[in-house]
């Protein structure tokens, strides 16, 4: 799918009916770009995310017809929280099969229009996220030698600041 072909209103709240489909984005996500990550440490975002990472977000899903009709197909997520005129994106998965293709960039967009300063964590080892977001006009800010849980995975603080 070219970026130009995309639905024109493909992005919509999540339903609790996505969180399965969600969870196998994330998963085939993370498998497909984070190496770094040990297994024990993997299978515990995995368990808590549909209870305890997804309902404390704004959950927003990319969708795609499925099958030529009206069923559609989730193809990312992101999850955000507004913080005053601050938005701080959490979360933002694109399905493999969908990567390249100008999802995470809509994605962005959306949330773009939505707030004119962003804040994100990257995880370091990340190279192609990192890559990605700066793409996207997004700096790095900081650093932290640990992550969210307090694991040894750095995170960089990266910034979006839209000009007036």
């Amino acid at each position: 799918m070219a970026q130009n072909t995309l639905p024109q209103e493909p992005i919509r709240a999540a339903k609790n009916t996505d969180y399965p489909r969600l969870v196998e984005i994330w998963r085939a996500a993370v498998k497909a770009t984070h190496h770094f990550l040990d297994e024990a440490y993997f299978n515990y975002i995995e368990a808590h995310l549909a209870q305890d990472y997804f309902p404390n977000v704004t959950l927003e899903v990319f969708t795609t017809p499925k099958n030529g009709g009206r069923a559609e197909n989730c193809a990312a997520f992101m999850g955000y929280a507004l913080q005053g005129e601050v938005l701080r994106l959490e979360m933002l998965f694109v399905a493999p099969a969908f990567q390249r293709q100008g999802i995470g960039a809509a994605m962005l967009q959306h949330a773009k229009s939505l707030s004119r300063n962003i804040l994100l964590d990257v995880n370091e080892q990340n190279t192609s996220a990192l890559a990605f977001y700066q793409k996207q006009g997004f700096s790095i800010i900081g650093r932290s030698a640990l992550d969210g849980c307090g694991k040894p995975y750095p995170l960089l603080h990266l910034k979006y600041e839209q000009s007036e």
